[in-house]
């Protein structure tokens, strides 16, 4: 099984998370899409916290249904005190034991998938969001739920960077709503729950997250990149190549994440990502360019039929809440995050797309 993270990075979030990390001691979470690109880091950093940190390991139960996993993903590591079963979520699922957190972290996020599966991507968020819930609400556990930025939509420029109040400019048509509405839903339900139930739930919302370990095959735009660096072909970017985004690299994302699950007000959303800086994709592959100390070219190409084309133009978190409320900071830079994702990517990529 090849190395999907950098084992430096799992330490490096295990060190910065030590302290409210344990609360987990002795706990039962339950973690769902622990086979995709964030549930196996999840996994990871439980494995380093049990050996290395908590008094008394935390156990953690690990669902997925393997369909967006590949084929390293669906390689189980053998790790003490993580059991996985393989279950789709849309199902209910039983567990009579008591569950201390439930970590929603289902879900089709790539772009390509979720325009290939589109009721799969409505079901996991909706369905599947509801059943967790129910079994969270069962336990008394907290609830966390992986939403989106993409639940801003498009957004106005004068909302940019987006705050958790922004409502967003979103359509409920077109080949992105099954993934944008089915966040939206989702969160709805947490709402519901809270407000109705008690449940102490929160949302996370992530903003363009990127690492080691995301799949050649996932399409997304820094694979997509790394992949034809590797196999020297010009960089194809959609459209005119003005869309803006700001990535944030895995181990800070981590960190957040663990603090809303952790130390999450309950009943909120927060945005967890790297406001800065808003790149363009020629500004990206430039920065790659850069970093890699190669020539690279690119062409701007027309977006293909299996992408949806009706991306928003820009997307940066404002992350005060996050930052006021949980003490969450970004630390890695966007160079040292491209170069770190570029050194892994050499090594594991195939350079076929």
């Amino acid at each position: 099984m090849q190395n999907f993270s950098l084992p430096e990075d799992i330490n490096e979030v295990v060190e910065r998370i030590k302290g409210p990390a344990q609360d987990f001691a002795g706990k039962t979470i339950l973690l769902t899409g622990g086979r995709g690109f964030l549930g196996r880091y999840f996994m990871e950093v439980f494995d380093k916290l049990n050996k290395d940190i908590l008094e008394k390991p935390a156990q953690l139960i690990v669902l997925d249904n393997l369909i967006t996993a590949g084929e390293e993903g669906a390689q189980i590591p053998d790790h003490d005190h993580i059991e996985f079963v393989q279950h789709d979520v849309i199902k209910p699922f039983d567990y009579d034991g008591k569950l201390d957190y439930v970590i929603h972290a289902a879900g089709i996020a790539s772009p390509f998938y979720y325009r290939a599966y589109p009721m799969e991507t409505l079901e996991v968020a909706i369905t599947g969001t509801r059943n967790m819930l129910e079994l969270a609400e069962k336990s008394d556990a907290r609830f966390s739920f992986f939403s989106s930025s993409e639940i801003y939509g498009d957004p106005d420029a004068k909302h940019v960077p987006m705050q958790e109040s922004y409502r967003g400019n979103v359509s409920c048509q077109g080949p992105r709503a099954c993934y944008d509405e089915s966040k939206r839903v989702g969160e709805t339900l947490c709402y519901i729950f809270h407000t109705q139930n008690g449940t102490k739930t929160n949302t996370i919302r992530p903003f363009n997250v990127f690492g080691p370990g995301m799949q050649e095959t996932d399409y997304r735009v820094l694979p997509n990149f790394a992949s034809r660096i590797k196999s020297g072909e010009p960089l194809h970017i959609y459209g005119d190549g003005t869309q803006t985004r700001t990535f944030c690299y895995i181990t800070d994302a981590l960190v957040g994440f663990f603090l809303v699950i952790l130390k999450g007000v309950p009943g909120e959303a927060y945005n967890i990502g790297n406001p800065k800086p808003e790149v363009s994709m020629i500004d990206l592959a430039e920065a790659l360019k850069n970093v890699s100390k190669s020539e690279i070219k690119y062409d701007l190409i027309e977006y293909p039929d299996s992408y949806p084309a009706d991306e928003p133009m820009r997307r940066s978190p404002d992350i005060r809440k996050a930052h006021l409320q949980l003490g969450f900071e970004p630390v890695v830079e966007f160079e040292d995050g491209l170069a770190r994702f570029l050194t892994w990517s050499d090594n594991v990529y195939l350079g076929e797309q």
